[in-house]
């Protein structure tokens, strides 16, 4: 069973490091060089709020 999502993945895997003959130094410095412009953006934490057990008294 062949997924489309995961064929166009690998087709422009395969097409972005036939751009740079394969090399994977120069395939990484291209994504690092891509991803520079992205901003980052840090959520605060969710609290976890503890369950309250249902205690039996003796």
């Amino acid at each position: 069973m062949k997924d489309p999502i995961n064929e166009e993945i690998h087709k422009y895997r395969a097409e972005h490091a036939r751009k740079f003959k394969f090399d994977l130094t120069a395939i990484c410095e291209d994504l690092r060089e891509q991803s520079r412009n992205l901003k980052v953006v840090r959520l605060p934490p969710k609290r976890i709020v503890p369950k309250k057990k249902n205690r039996v008294r003796p």
